[in-house]
């Protein structure tokens, strides 16, 4: 089965279909793809390309390669469909025309992350708590700041240095000093930061229009289903939701 995709580019030599190979695990309901979110090889470039599908058929004349990850259904035949009247009306990319019909705070780069992953270096314990706690009991670790940082680490776990400088009253060359003795250990670890952590997000109920917007709507909409493609002068303040 083959894919026509649309390559997201606003390269105008760009703005065509191109066949790729579905592959064979996704054959069998290859119809639910149309609308679906590629990443494709494109020419010679080492980097995967991002494009959609928005149609699918049996065969092609051409020597084609494969999707090689096939993501999420974002558009459907509908809106494929006004996507291609918008590029010839409007004499724009059908991928311009694409981006326009994906759901709100959709990225078209699959594969950059605006939140990027952070590596971070944790202190952790090299030795056992019961070795180390002999140790303190013995006398062999002598310093309250020691005590304190292995201590805190022991009842916390793998803790960043600025909790220990802070929750422990110690410091980072207590952290050292315990490294270079073989207590301690620094490792890197990978942190995913999630954008909207500390953001109170609440759900919203529809907009209720007033009469008049409700007139206007209305008028755009009766124009739209008789096919007349009017044009409309809508007046209003800023914030109005006049779109």
């Amino acid at each position: 089965m083959i894919a026509e995709v649309i390559i997201q580019s606003n390269v105008k030599n760009l703005n065509r279909i191109f066949d790729y190979k579905i592959p064979s695990e996704y054959e069998e309901n290859a119809i639910e793809l149309i609308g679906a979110r590629v990443l494709v090889p494109f020419g010679r470039m080492k980097e995967l390309r991002e494009g959609f599908i928005v149609n699918i058929k049996a065969e092609t004349e051409y020597q084609v390669k494969e999707i090689a990850k096939i993501e999420e259904r974002y558009l459907d035949e509908n809106k494929i469909n006004l996507a291609k009247w918008m590029s010839r009306r409007y004499f724009c990319n059908i991928a311009d025309c694409l981006k326009l019909m994906l759901p709100p705070g959709t990225t078209t780069k699959i594969n950059v992350n605006r939140v990027k992953e952070k590596n971070v270096n944790f202190i952790t314990l090299k030795k056992d708590p019961e070795e180390i706690e002999f140790d303190i009991e013995t006398g062999k670790i002598k310093t309250d700041k020691q005590i304190r940082t292995l201590r805190f680490i022991i009842e916390n776990g793998d803790s960043l240095v600025s909790d220990i400088e802070m929750f422990a009253d110690s410091s980072r060359a207590v952290v050292n000093t315990l490294c270079k003795n073989g207590y301690l250990e620094i490792i890197e670890k990978k942190v995913e930061r999630d954008p909207f952590e500390f953001k109170d997000i609440k759900k919203t109920e529809k907009l209720k229009l007033n009469d008049e917007q409700q007139k206007a709507f209305d008028n755009i909409c009766d124009s739209m289903d008789d096919m007349l493609f009017s044009e409309f002068l809508i007046f209003g303040v800023t914030g109005s939701r006049k779109n």
